[in-house]
């Protein structure tokens, strides 16, 4: 009977091969073949490690194990991985020949090859044992009664060694429980650097023992342990991931400030003269460069927050130092004029040059973003490029200008997610500069990129749905061949692994429904969830022009905060439209309608809600302009009526205000088209 049984399963499986094109991978390695055959997965599968790792594999392992079984439900008899070879016949074969390092420029590739009976992994160290883990556990296929994986070979290796993610956990605190949800999804997406951006305008948040005044002062009891840091490190360290700590000086110094007016820039500081920032945006309270104690400062808290951090990098912030103090302050100017320094960018100069002793006492690189850029900065330092352009120059040659002058560069400019671009500005970014010849040692020294969260706009509620799923294309850039840019292909796979990260406790799909239910009062909110799949939050900073509409404190709960990016409906209508746009069939006519149809439901549905609900109030007028332009599309496509062309652009434009609720219609493009449509 267990013969006839095995049979069948194998004359199953054997009629569900699989294609490259069907498999959602990310990022898509560097080279995958897949051939006709599968392996079959039953309660015996069972995992056994060779070599020489790092013991952090043990437990990746085990999570592996319990990642499987959880999405298979087959009671694997194997549960953990404790020790080298414990289960010598194992299927899943893994070798690795050493210890993996926690930094940049380590090998992490990795050989994966399934057969129809055995799966061996083959990597240098336990970081690509890990990374193949991953790919495995996205390989998994399905019919209606077993799970199987293809029989593939993968050879797979990162195009950059720098995959970072940057969470600033200074305008909003971000708790621990945050941060270690998405350092599990950065090492699903085989990202390796996190970037802890700690102090800001908004509030300090490193708790320092020798220096109790900033919590005390300036973080609004919102801070990390010295602990609770020490077990982050060590908990992006099992998962093969660098931290890189930020102190954001000169500027950016309210917090640090409100602790220690003395150090300030203006002019006879006191306790009064500064305060933790309540707003977005650039303020001037920065560092006075000319006080030895400002030095005497930063050299005591490096002493306590270096050791807290076991890699290699710290960064020092660095950027939007307008200097309004500096140049008001008589003794700054005298400060200057003494040392020879012309400019405020020279000044700083200065002032980054004396932290670089202070960090290499502790074996720390400096980084910085780009404005600490100079040709006097020591060449050791990683500069961050972030700016759209640079004093007028384009990105990709200030880049180029930085490598050029010999630095090491880490790109940000293209990746910033708050901004709540769509994912392709994001994936089509490469970080290697085009139509520039660059020698095989300067293109060396672009170590990668970097995906910042700034969390002036979100809560520990919201930042998961700003971060997923667009930082997994961004993930792949970093990761995959710069050939791989097919969007169409990246959609069906980001839809795939979206899915999969909310195994990891990522809440960017479950959280909307807790933001919907707030704002439809509890009532049934189908409708509110329809038009949120039509509608993005404001982009490029637009929701809080000049960061004064939202304060630190204000409502992050609102309609604007369920919405995303790349609002799914929104996608599938546009395709239907530039579908009907080249072929108005009626296939394709039924699907451009049946949207507009909704739309005018939506509509009703929405007021009958706002009658009990006041915070849908504000979505009435956007709602009732698409409403009102779809009934007159309607009478256009539908019933060949001829509509009044200045009435329905006078709509087509009121579905274009971005002055309700802090979205937009994520349509409005598609109905321009039908409008002009003949």
């Amino acid at each position: 009977m267990k013969y006839i049984f095995i049979v069948l399963l194998s004359t199953i499986l054997a009629n569900a091969q699989v294609k490259t094109d069907d498999l959602n991978l990310m990022p898509w390695p560097q080279s995958i073949s897949v051939t006709n055959g599968t392996f079959a997965l039953t309660k015996n599968f069972k995992v056994n490690i060779t070599g020489n790792p790092n013991p952090r594999i043990f437990a990746r392992t085990t999570q592996f194990l319990g990642r499987l079984d959880g999405r298979t439900g087959l009671f694997f008899n194997q549960g953990f991985v404790t020790k080298i070879n414990e289960f010598p016949s194992a299927q899943l074969q893994i070798n690795c020949t050493q210890s993996g390092k926690i930094g940049i420029n380590e090998d992490e590739s990795y050989q994966l090859e399934i057969k129809s009976d055995k799966i061996i992994i083959n990597a240098t160290s336990d970081l690509g044992a890990m990374h193949a883990l991953e790919t495995v556990l996205q390989l998994l296929q399905n019919n209606s009664n077993s799970y199987y994986f293809p029989t593939v070979s993968i050879s797979d290796f990162p195009r950059f060694t720098w995959r970072g993610l940057m969470i600033d956990a200074a305008r909003h605190f971000q708790p621990i429980d945050v941060i270690k949800r998405n350092l599990d999804a950065m090492a699903a997406m085989k990202m390796n650097v996190f970037h802890w951006h700690l102090t800001d305008d908004q509030g300090w948040r490193i708790e320092l023992k020798n220096h109790p005044k900033l919590i005390q002062l300036a973080s609004d009891g919102n801070y990390y342990t010295q602990e609770e840091i020490k077990n982050i490190v060590k908990y992006a360290d099992e998962r093969g991931i660098l931290v890189v700590p930020e102190i954001d000086v000169p500027g950016h110094a309210s917090a640090i400030l409100t602790a220690y007016p003395e150090v300030g820039s203006k002019l006879n500081p006191d306790k009064n003269t500064y305060a933790i920032e309540r707003n977005s945006g650039i303020f001037t309270p920065t560092l006075d460069p000319s006080n030895p104690k400002t030095y005497q400062l930063l050299s005591e808290i490096f002493d306590e927050v270096c050791p807290l951090f076991s890699g290699n990098y710290f960064h020092i912030g660095g950027d939007e130092n307008e200097g309004k103090d500096w140049d008001s302050n008589p003794k700054i100017q005298e400060f200057k004029k003494k040392n020879k320094l012309e400019t405020n960018h020279e000044l700083q100069t200065y002032f980054t040059m004396q932290l670089i002793p202070m960090l290499k006492k502790h074996n720390k690189t400096l980084m910085g973003w780009e404005e600490i850029r100079t040709k006097n900065l020591s060449k050791d330092a990683i500069i961050h490029s972030w700016k759209g352009t640079n004093e007028g120059v384009p990105t990709d040659q200030s880049l180029t200008n930085t490598i050029k002058e010999g630095y090491k560069t880490v790109l940000s400019n293209g990746y910033y997610i708050d901004l709540m671009l769509p994912v392709e500005s994001h994936y089509l970014n490469d970080p290697m500069p085009k139509n520039t010849i660059l020698t095989a040692e300067e293109k060396a020294r672009i170590l990668g990129g970097e995906a910042p969260m700034w969390s002036e706009l979100v809560t520990p509620t919201t930042i998961d749905s700003r971060i997923w799923p667009r930082t997994a294309a961004i993930a792949e850039r970093f990761w995959s061949d710069e050939k791989v840019t097919d969007m169409a292909s990246l959609r069906k796979r980001m839809n795939a692994v979206s899915l999969q990260l909310e195994e990891l406790g990522i809440t960017h799909i479950r959280n909307k429904e807790v933001l919907l239910r707030n704002i439809s009062n509890n009532q049934t909110n189908t409708a509110l969830e329809d038009f949120s799949n039509i509608c993005e939050p404001l982009k490029l900073y637009t929701r809080n022009s000049e960061g004064t509409e939202y304060k630190t404190y204000s409502p992050f709960t609102l309609f604007a905060d369920a919405c995303t990016a790349d609002a799914k409906n929104a996608l599938v209508f546009n395709e239907a439209v530039n579908n009907y746009m080249k072929n108005k069939n009626s296939e394709n006519q039924i699907l451009v309608t049946d949207y507009l149809k909704k739309w005018i439901n939506v509509n009703t549905k929405l007021v009958e809600l706002s009658s009990n609900a006041p915070l849908i109030q504000p979505l009435l007028p956007l709602s009732k302009s698409l409403s009102d332009l779809s009934q007159q599309l309607l009478l256009k496509i539908e019933k060949k009526q001829t509509v009044n062309p200045t009435a329905v652009k006078d709509l087509l434009e009121k579905c274009n205000s971005k002055n309700h609720a802090d979205v937009e219609l994520a349509v409005y493009n598609s109905l321009k088209k039908l409008v002009s449509a003949e």
